[in-house]
């Protein structure tokens, strides 16, 4: 047995009832201490734990091949990352000069091409700053006021169909792309303009054992390819899914097949993040557990305990802070490196989703149909906006809507940021997607407008730039049937922001 092995069933064995204490066993962790010389001198001092079954296995970079020598295992450091970044922001603004000089077809004299030289310098490094300075999340963009009223014509329009209502939408980093699932196990790839789609297929029994999967049980085998959450990595290599068959699924998005399944939750997968800008994968479950993977290496790092009831909605950003909320009417905020969480109690209400404003503020969704603002330096909410959903009028649907209005459609099933800026929406059952412009130095959230869209809105999404809103919709919620909208489509749904 391995010394990580044997960490994470110290780990596995913890109370996790206990309240904002450290979840961290007794000894130190060396594999969250960045120093190289002290990881490998405990491994020399630990060589008689680790036996010859374990030689394949390899721990924080060090991998063995065949000769059975050890390699480091080259990963980008923080210098590579800002380099690579560059050489495309340069490339964008050559790209972009080549393009000028296309239509200016004067002669540009050896004085101003230095001067163009210069200018070049400063466009590149103002870009870089810019970047570096939203990526961190200490500038944030204000487009709230920048979307005007929405007309009558200007209404959500379903890009693509889906035979059951959509539990999961995302959109790739660049906006070009964007991925649905639905409750029967439908996984679609679409492209943002032109709707065109394409599937992803299920590969065989037979091949998705060889690929680490394992047989489902109970209930899980009737509704084994029902999917719940869906994520993409930051540079669209991979897709995950999960669902009810307690696997979490790896895709190429490249090729769309099957690459890898990852067992270990003991309920279903309700959701899904990568963090930003890395392969590093987070997965809550039914099972109370949130659980890290590394996608790069197809393995498992570590398990993070401490809600007490299903864990329903997970959101990472940058850096390593993990957002989720459960069933427990609570929200934690985990932070990885130092090995501990923060407890958040919504008052008199069970949360179902959340999302990242920034590193230090959140935004959540309760059943009573409330939205909550909140900050890491206080445990109770900022502001709270209730009824922010409110129910179906029979003036909303058809003459029949009136006897389904129950409260079930002003849950708050959905909410999405506009990441790095002001800009939030919530979505519910009663009919309408709501945006809201998020106040800075935590004074509140204030309604914007109302987009009709017909029919549980069980995932929001929005572009990078915020030039539309994608939204995952369906008959019913995404967790269960105690609800139903006969009117509704299955499908996802774009609503195009004119920014001004």
């Amino acid at each position: 047995m391995t010394i990580r092995k044997k960490l994470n069933n110290s780990r596995a064995t913890q109370n996790g009832s206990h309240k904002n204490k450290r979840f961290k066993s007794d000894k130190p962790d060396p594999f969250f201490d960045g120093d190289a010389k002290r990881r490998r001198k405990l491994e020399d001092d630990n060589d008689d734990i680790i036996n010859s079954s374990d030689s394949d296995e390899y721990d924080d970079g060090v991998a063995v091949e065949d000769g059975g020598e050890e390699t480091e295992l080259v990963e980008e450091t923080a210098a590579e990352h800002r380099k690579r970044v560059a050489k495309v922001i340069i490339e964008k603004v050559r790209a972009a000069e080549a393009a000028k000089k296309e239509e200016d077809d004067d002669d540009v004299d050896e004085r101003g091409g230095v001067q163009d030289e210069d200018n070049r310098d400063s466009m590149v490094a103002q870009m870089l700053q810019a970047k570096q300075l939203e990526d961190s999340g200490r500038v944030r963009k204000l487009i709230a006021s920048r979307v005007p009223s929405p007309k009558e014509t200007d209404k959500f329009e379903v890009l693509v169909k889906h035979r059951q209502s959509v539990t999961a939408v995302v959109l790739s980093e660049d906006d070009t792309k964007g991925f649905s699932a639905s409750k029967d196990g439908y996984i679609v790839q679409w492209d943002v303009e032109s709707g065109k789609t394409e599937s992803y297929v299920w590969p065989s029994e037979d091949v998705l054992k060889s690929h680490g999967a394992k047989e489902p049980q109970g209930g899980a085998k009737k509704r084994s390819k029902h999917v719940l959450a869906l994520a993409v990595s930051s540079d669209g290599q991979y897709l995950a899914s999960g669902g009810f068959d307690r696997h979490i699924h790896l895709w190429d998005t490249r090729t769309r097949e099957h690459i890898q399944a990852f067992p270990g939750h003991k309920g279903p997968v309700s959701c899904l993040t990568f963090r930003q800008g890395t392969a590093e994968l987070f997965s809550g479950s039914y099972d109370r557990t949130i659980k890290i993977w590394n996608a790069d290496d197809r393995s498992y790092i570590t398990t993070l305990f401490g809600h007490q009831s299903d864990v329903l909605t997970i959101d990472c950003l940058r850096k390593e802070r993990v957002l989720t909320v459960g069933r427990d009417r609570t929200m934690h905020l985990w932070k990885v490196p130092e090995e501990s969480q923060l407890v958040f109690r919504a008052p008199a209400s069970s949360l179902e989703c959340c999302c990242f404003i920034n590193n230090d503020e959140f935004l959540s969704g309760s059943d009573d149909g409330s939205i909550q603002h909140w900050s890491v330096l206080r445990k109770k909410p900022l502001h709270i906006v209730k009824n922010a959903h409110p129910s179906l009028t029979p003036n909303s649907l058809h003459d029949d809507s009136e006897k389904m209005c129950t409260s079930a459609h002003s849950w708050v099933s959905s909410v999405a940021v506009c990441r790095g800026s002001d800009l939030a929406a919530s979505g519910a059952g009663n009919g309408t997607v709501r945006l809201w412009e998020i106040e800075s130095d935590g004074k509140g959230v204030r309604p914007l407008f109302e987009l009709p869209l017909v029919g549980y809105v069980n995932s929001l999404a929005f572009a990078k730039s915020g030039k539309f809103l994608v939204a995952g919709v369906g008959k019913e919620p995404r967790l269960g049937r105690w609800g139903s909208l006969p009117t509704a489509r299955h499908g996802v749904a774009v609503h195009q922001l004119q920014l001004s």
